[in-house]
């Protein structure tokens, strides 16, 4: 019986020891299978989006704050009811900035902008008709202390600002010149306050609406009336007109006076001639300088001549439009240095320095002693 049982008890020890076993084997195997030899565990970095990347083509980084909640990604063009404050916002960290010119012009003070840590904040308070225009943003690139605004992170949107009664968007000037050249489209601005007016282009003499075909003469409202290919035939003073829904009677635009350009586009074409190349002590005499040019094209002159920072001279600038042939308009610019009792000193050459901004033209005449 004592055999027995110690025979009973030692079976069950070897049964505990071997369940036992299986666990931890088990157990190794399992972390066997956990770690696997030849691998390493890192740490996985996320790559940096690039603000370039960020506002690259066909994503907007653009939009308006409607409440303090909900925002708007524009498009090209958006319509709004003035009076009401404008938020926009543009993402990035270097943010410039572009609105109607006359803003700045002006230095109105309802526009303000404010760059933040992630976005750049643009607001304009109490917006009326003739806020009427493009505003856009662009990401600036800066290396060091070079900065260059790059045109692929670049939105544009035109806001329209619907006023009943302002058809068109007003302008400070009244009677606009406008220049045709043969070279290149002109542009009779006449922008409107809303997409959905109807407009018009008129002659004043003779007295005729101008057929408007969309190939010579087309009309954007972002712009104005487009003249394709100006010729001499349309020269003279025009109008806009147009008709709302909302008005019964129709409203007349700013007043336009078109030129056309004789001169083309380039640096100055200029010439000097004194009033005396031989002069003889006590003498007075003039030097003129003179530039034809495009009718708005500024000129600037400056001197250098024999008795210079030693001699006192007069030196008058002016400039006047005039007509040369039939239908051309051209721009004289003149500058006229005019010497009093003649030195010795005075005896030399004279260079006028003429430039614009195509480009720089010098000319030189020489004044002699007439002993």
């Amino acid at each position: 019986m004592k055999l027995w049982l110690f025979f009973t008890l030692a079976l069950l020890w070897l049964e505990v020891q071997n369940g036992v076993c299986q666990q931890v084997k088990r157990k190794k195997e399992a972390d066997e299978n956990r770690i696997r030899t030849g691998r390493k565990r890192v740490k996985v970095r996320y790559p940096k989006v690039k603000e370039k990347e960020a506002g690259s083509k066909g994503q907007s980084i653009l939009t308006q704050v409607l409440d303090k909640a909900r925002f708007l990604r524009l498009g090209e063009s958006l319509s709004l009811n003035p009076g009401k404050t404008l938020e926009l916002r543009c993402k990035g960290t270097n943010i410039g900035w572009a609105y109607p010119s006359y803003l700045d012009t002006f230095n109105d003070n309802r526009l303000s902008i404010k760059q933040h840590e992630r976005y750049s904040q643009l607001i304009l308070t109490l917006p009326s008709a003739a806020d009427t225009g493009d505003y856009s943003c662009r990401v600036v690139l800066c290396d060091g202390e070079e900065c260059a605004k790059d045109g692929e992170s670049t939105s544009v949107t035109y806001i329209y600002f619907t006023d009943k009664d302002e058809l068109f968007v007003p302008s400070a000037i009244h009677f606009e010149i406008i220049y045709l050249r043969p070279d290149k489209p002109a542009t009779v601005p006449c922008r409107v306050t809303n997409p959905k007016i109807k407009v018009s282009l008129h002659r004043e003499v003779p007295a005729e609406e101008i057929a408007v075909d969309g190939t010579q003469i087309s009309y954007n409202p972002t712009k104005g009336f487009i003249i394709q290919n100006p010729s001499p035939e349309h020269k003279g003073a025009y109008y806009c007109k147009a008709n709302s829904t909302t008005k019964i009677t129709p409203q007349i635009s700013t007043k336009y006076q078109l030129l056309y350009v004789e001169v083309p586009s380039g640096p100055p074409f200029a010439t000097i001639e004194a009033s005396s190349n031989t002069l003889s002590g006590g003498n007075i005499f003039n030097v003129t300088c003179t530039v034809l040019g495009e009718p708005e094209m500024n000129v600037s002159f400056s001197w250098r001549y024999p008795g210079q920072g030693q001699r006192p001279v007069n030196i008058h600038d002016s400039w006047r439009l005039i007509n040369r042939g039939v239908g051309h308009t051209t721009r004289i610019s003149q500058s006229v240095m005019i010497v009093d009792d003649v030195e010795t000193i005075d005896y030399g050459k004279y260079i006028c320095s003429t430039k614009n901004k195509h480009g720089e033209t010098l000319v030189a005449t020489m004044v002699k002693s007439h002993e």
